[in-house]
């Protein structure tokens, strides 16, 4: 990720967002400090995307309706030596 003083930001505008478009997310520093970050529409788009929830990703699984026998172990554990 580049990083653009905002001086030069104000300058170079238009460079600033064809590379955010073409390289990725551009970072704008304000005294040293990221203070924002430039990236392509498409890219904002994907990441403010609502994801499902777990439980609704886990109940669309494939195995939802798999009926799984998990019997726990009784057998005594095994010795360790510390």
């Amino acid at each position: 990720m580049r990083k653009w003083q905002v001086q030069e930001a104000k300058a170079r505008f238009s460079e600033l967002l064809r590379r955010a478009g073409a390289t990725g997310p551009q970072a704008i520093t304000v005294r040293g400090r990221t203070a924002a970050v430039v990236v392509a529409s498409a890219d904002y788009e994907r990441l403010k995307r609502k994801r499902p929830s777990l439980v609704r990703f886990l109940r669309a699984s494939p195995l939802a309706g798999v009926d799984l026998a998990l019997a726990r172990d009784r057998s005594p554990p095994r010795k360790v030596e510390l």
